[in-house]
């Protein structure tokens, strides 16, 4: 009975053992997730350079991520036009958008928004922290 109970014991141990490895995927890569959708906070400004008028200067604000199918939209607060269908590609746990009609960068993190992009003749930048 002894010897029973100490058999079934390390069954037990390895099939742990076992789910605890195979759950733990290294291939789970957090730019695959939903992890950079959310609002960020921090200094936002908009320039449009065809109407002075539509300007925001640098002041503390939101930008609110999200996901459309591939792209990502950017939802900006004190009256700034959002900014739509950015598409991403990862590189080492970090989104950092490629061929949109526009230039410049957005890069995004588990923690952090860099915006310094423009596209017809607009400016959109930010400096925030997830919220």
């Amino acid at each position: 009975m002894k010897k029973l109970i100490q058999t079934l014991g390390l069954g037990f141990l390895i099939l742990t053992v076992f789910i605890g490895f195979t759950s733990c995927s290294k291939d789970d890569d957090p730019s695959d997730n939903d992890l950079f959708i959310g609002k960020y906070e921090g200094t936002i400004s908009f320039d449009d350079l065809n109407d002075n008028d539509n300007d925001v200067s640098a002041a503390e604000g939101t930008v609110t991520v999200t996901k459309v199918g591939n792209s990502y939209n950017f939802a900006f607060g004190n009256g700034i036009p959002n900014l739509n269908g950015v598409d991403f590609e990862k590189k080492d746990n970090v989104l950092i958008n490629i061929g949109s009609a526009g230039t410049g960068l957005i890069r995004i993190d588990a923690g952090k928004l860099t915006i310094g992009y423009s596209k017809d003749g607009k400016a959109w930048s930010a400096d925030c922290q997830r919220k």
